[in-house]
């Protein structure tokens, strides 16, 4: 096994970076690869996701963003020091690759294969480079963009592959929809635990001003805060409409192939399995999120024809209740919406992303 081509993937402790990491790690080790995650301590409480042959190394580094006046002192000395101690490692063991999925643990593998000339490439999941990729994406090979279009600095290398998406989700790639009538319909309704809250002010005022023929045959499921959890199932009931409330639902695949309409942030995951699955949608992209990048997210399937985006300055109760009307009252639209969104999901994006790792590899 030691013989056999070594890859170092670096990402930061967030699952929005560690999942596509995890998807190509699964990859390349079927493929006989020897791979070794590259991330902080924060990071290390998130691997545990990955294939136990996956070696997990700690590296010094540090987010400027967090720890006050001290941590943003300190911060620049310890990357240089994870710097360091990466770039020695590095020039002894050769690897054959090093892949960047972004946050800034990355900054030290990525900052060593640089300086050691190694075969590198980064992985951004946005429709907007984060700050460290933004950083390295004229550094390196390649940028493989998840979302399409990206915004890319000029001189950069770059190919579209898609965000990796869950086994479970591609199970259901491309599910058989049911289009919105006079029978039971079910709205789901997602949120990251930063854009719950808006959701959950929202959802249930809209869905009350919708008309009785519609709300009728509804049934919603809705992820909401704790702390929201009984006044958004209180609304419900007022409404009469029957609901699901839970704070995290395990079995999101299932229900997005169950849906006639998705209401959703619009992080690059929540995009790529509603893709995938193909059901029309509502997206509310996170305005706080940087560089704007959920508006960026949401673009494709907006102008595939596949979802509805409101800003948050557009949101409302009565500007969601008429954006789910739309849908759920023309069910030849959204049948469109439907095909328009599978036709926008890439099932493929994990193997796309081991052709590029073989190629930069052994060019």
């Amino acid at each position: 096994m030691s013989g056999n081509p070594l890859m170092i993937i670096a990402a930061g402790g967030t699952g929005g970076h560690m999942f596509p990491a995890q998807a190509l790690a699964e990859a390349m080790i079927r493929k006989g690869w020897r791979v070794r995650l590259s991330t902080d301590a924060r990071g290390a409480r998130y691997a545990g996701g990955f294939p136990h042959v996956v070696e997990v190394v700690q590296v010094a580094s540090a987010s400027f963003a967090r720890g006050g006046v001290a941590g943003k002192i300190t911060a620049p000395f310890k990357i240089l020091g994870g710097i360091l101690s990466a770039t020695l490692r590095m020039m002894r063991e050769r690897p054959a690759i090093v892949v960047g999925f972004g946050g800034y643990p990355t900054i030290p593998a990525l900052a060593a294969a640089y300086i050691t000339r190694r075969p590198r490439m980064i992985h951004e999941q946005n429709g907007v480079l984060g700050r460290v990729n933004k950083l390295f994406a004229r550094r390196v090979q390649m940028v493989a963009c998840g979302t399409w279009p990206t915004d890319l600095p000029e001189g950069t290398t770059h190919e579209h592959t898609g965000n990796p998406v869950r086994a479970a989700v591609l199970e259901r790639a491309g599910a058989a929809y049911i289009t919105p009538g006079d029978y039971p319909m079910s709205l789901l309704a997602i949120g990251g635990s930063q854009g719950a809250r808006i959701l959950a002010d929202t959802v249930p005022a809209a869905i009350a001003l919708l008309p009785e023929e519609i709300r009728q045959h509804l049934r919603i499921a809705q992820q909401a805060r704790p702390e929201d959890q009984d006044r958004v199932i209180a609304a419900y009931y007022e409404t009469g409409v029957p609901c699901e409330v839970e704070p995290f639902f395990r079995d999101i695949p299932r229900r997005l192939s169950e849906a006639q309409l998705v209401i959703s942030r619009a992080g690059a995951s929540s995009v790529a399995d509603i893709s995938v699955i193909g059901r029309p949608s509502v997206l509310i992209p996170f305005a706080a999120a940087t560089g704007d990048h959920q508006s960026a997210n949401a673009q494709g399937l907006v102008d595939a024809g596949a979802a509805l985006r409101l800003s948050e300055e557009e949101l409302s109760p009565e500007t969601l209740a008429e954006a789910i009307y739309t849908v759920l009252s023309q069910p030849d639209l959204a049948q469109q919406m439907a095909r328009a969104a599978t036709q926008s999901g890439i099932t493929d994006a994990t193997d796309r992303l081991v052709a590029l790792v073989e190629r930069l590899a052994h060019p």
